[in-house]
């Protein structure tokens, strides 16, 4: 089969989610498939070849359009031209959309047969469910992307998690039958790179081992000034992720816990202010900036408890990547989380404080329940690999 895939969300430096999702799913896509063609296409009038991974093997094919981004945004949205699988012009089978952009394909061939089918992943719907979590700009781009319009277009859908799916099906009245749940995997970054626990490893090793991730962890320390003890959140500094409903349950448990800190990482997003205003009048509350994903593992794993009680997510992977290294995670009980979770975090209500209040206070108090929720976000984190997403979305084509 001929494959095009818009890798258009690579272009960036700052690789976004979308980013992180089409790299990781391509990348294990490529390990394990050498037969069908892919045709990765993407647009810039400037050199952007140094952010776009390169990925060799004889299958994968590169094709570039040298439009003005504006420009081509424009005359998709308004002429649905120039069509994409006529610029790859490989008679393709399929095009792949990771996410919701300015597409225009050949959509009839002779006989008013569908030509290419498309596949879209939809990542969630939170533009729709909540629009004051977003600010004009980029509640104009998703009205003016059409995405109930993209849907019905579109001959698949991937979703992350059932709720999206869910989501999709009642919100835009599509058919469930071509709304398919691929779950994403985790980076393999939070792959450790050896198991002490493996059956003969030689004490000295061990050790060598331990002594190396001491350094590691004053080395993340020292470089985001951290805490001795710190309960943590990571995401984007928006109203979307209720981070004031967590420094408020935060301070709830001040006097219980006078020895922790709350430590917020994260890039600013929209309306972040109002959030960095509460946040340096609280002297327990420390913001540590943007996290680079290589030291996001050991910042995880630094913390005593994760705290994300979300509004909304299509997935949640901070939740998934907090687990995965065996701490204890308090989520919320709405949109994917729960389903993400599956009895592995302690969930709340995030609009009661006192929830949240309660279950920091729980998790930091009974160890029995800090170590259950260890043991079983590690063992569910497990679930989720890209290899798994990859092989999914192979099937999907077939």
């Amino acid at each position: 089969m001929n494959i095009g895939v818009d890798i258009r969300p690579l272009m960036d430096s700052n690789r976004t989610g979308v980013g992180e999702y089409i790299y990781e799913l391509l990348n294990a896509l490529f390990h394990i498939d050498r037969v069908n063609q892919y045709f990765l296409f993407y647009n810039s009038n400037k050199d952007v070849s140094k952010n776009i991974p390169k990925w060799t093997q004889e299958n994968i094919h590169y094709i570039k359009s040298n439009w003005p981004n504006k420009l081509f945004n424009l005359c998709l949205l308004v002429f649905n031209r120039p069509k994409i699988d006529k610029i790859i012009n490989q008679n393709l089978d399929y095009f792949f959309s990771p996410n919701i952009n300015f597409t225009a394909l050949s959509r009839h061939g002779r006989g008013k047969v569908k030509k290419v089918k498309h596949i879209l992943t939809i990542h969630d719907l939170s533009f729709e469910y909540f629009p004051d979590c977003f600010g004009w700009k980029r509640r104009l781009w998703h009205k003016i992307l059409f995405p109930k319009y993209a849907c019905k277009k579109a001959d698949i859908i991937l979703t992350p998690s059932e709720s999206t799916r869910q989501d999709v099906m009642e919100k835009y009245k599509i058919d469930g039958n071509k709304v398919k749940v691929i779950y994403p995997g985790l980076s393999s970054i939070f792959m450790p790179p050896f198991a002490k626990a493996t059956a003969g490893l030689l004490s000295h090793i061990e050790s060598s081992a331990e002594i190396c991730g001491n350094e590691i962890n004053e080395s993340i320390k020292k470089k985001y000034n951290l805490p001795k003890k710190f309960i943590l959140f990571l995401g984007t500094i928006e109203p979307r992720k209720n981070i004031i409903g967590i420094i408020k349950a935060f301070i709830k448990n001040q006097n219980f816990f006078p020895d922790y800190k709350l430590v917020i990482a994260g890039a600013k997003g929209w309306e972040y202010k109002p959030i960095m205003d509460m946040i340096q009048k609280q002297n327990k509350v420390q913001y540590v900036g943007y996290v680079e994903a290589k030291d996001k593992p050991i910042l995880y794993s630094l913390a005593d408890l994760f705290v994300y009680s979300s509004l909304y997510e299509g997935f949640g992977f901070p939740v998934l990547e907090a687990m995965s290294v065996g701490t204890p995670v308090i989520a919320s009980h709405r949109s994917s989380m729960p389903e993400v979770t599956e009895g592995s975090a302690y969930l709340v209500n995030p609009n009661i404080i006192s929830e949240i209040a309660e279950g920091i206070k729980l998790l930091l108090t009974d160890q029995k329940a800090a170590e259950f929720l260890k043991a079983k976000g590690r063992e569910r984190a497990r679930n989720f690999t890209w290899e798994k997403a990859a092989r999914e979305f192979l099937d999907v084509l077939k």
